[in-house]
């Protein structure tokens, strides 16, 4: 599938920089108090401790592979999907199985195209919506996986800046006696900008990574969805005008629950 910039997501790292440089020049009174390595070290190798403790190896190289979806998204067509269908209905309501096997290797949706191919061998019904809901479910179960990693991230980045806000104070407590302004002015930094690194992580990098890649696993699920629905209608010989009207509304009908704002779901989910 072409893949398109995310301008959602190109709007959102703009408006996060100008946040954090608003901040750091303008709501501060030194700019360079706000970098402390010390800190951003506890929370970020604190949090990919805790991370590749949780989860599997190859599940980690996944949701590395998925960040790039965050720039770049894969422009989903369910339109195309349709028009594919309805061509290959229209030759099985003609019963021209040439066609339709030529018709099959032209389709890159390797979803669809197993979809196709069970109908031609006249595999029962009931054993192809049984296994394109297996693949259905495979998906989300994968993709969940890839959010969950960070999720999780997410959690522990502002645990993890409590950690550093704890070290920060014992070492500070630790050099009062000595009455060195230098030490336990670095170490009171240490003790509080820690804990706005993890937060700042947690709700500007790694909570909407999840949010977007959830919401990229409904459209396809949704995509999904629908091709289901069409290789149902051929394998039941329902004319191409009715398969064409019944995806067309499945398509309206689930998009407008994607972005229905009264659900509750949707209020930190971004369609971009």
């Amino acid at each position: 599938m072409i893949k398109n910039m995310n301008y959602s997501t190109v709007i959102g790292l703009l408006l996060s920089v100008l946040f954090i440089v608003f901040v750091i020049f303008f709501a501060a009174t030194d700019p360079l108090s706000f970098l402390n390595l010390p800190g951003l070290a506890i929370v970020i190798v604190g949090s990919l401790s805790a991370v590749f403790l949780s989860y599997p190896l190859r599940d980690l190289k996944q949701s590395i592979k998925s960040i790039k979806l965050i720039l770049f998204y894969e422009s989903l067509n369910p339109q195309k999907e349709v028009d594919e269908i309805i061509a290959v209905a229209t030759m099985w309501f003609r019963r021209d199985t040439l066609a339709i096997e030529n018709q099959i290797e032209k389709i890159n949706n390797p979803y669809l195209k197993i979809g196709f191919q069970l109908v031609v061998d006249k595999t029962p019904i009931d054993d192809i919506l049984s296994l394109m809901k297996w693949r259905i479910a495979r998906l989300k179960a994968k993709e969940k996986a890839e959010a969950d990693i960070f999720r999780t991230m997410a959690t522990f980045s502002p645990a993890f800046g409590m950690v550093g806000t704890l070290i920060g104070l014992i070492n500070m407590l630790q050099v009062m006696d000595l009455k060195d302004i230098s030490l336990i002015s670095f170490n009171m930094g240490v003790a509080l900008i820690t804990t706005f690194y993890g937060l700042l992580l947690a709700n500007l990098v790694f909570n909407p990574i999840a949010i977007k890649l959830e919401r990229r696993t409904e459209q396809r699920v949704m995509i999904m969805s629908m091709v289901m629905e069409g290789i149902a209608l051929i394998s039941d010989r329902r004319t191409p005008s009715f398969i064409r009207e019944t995806l067309s509304s499945f398509i309206v009908h689930h998009e407008n629950e994607l972005n229905d704002e009264t659900n509750p779901r949707n209020f930190a989910s971004d369609p971009g």
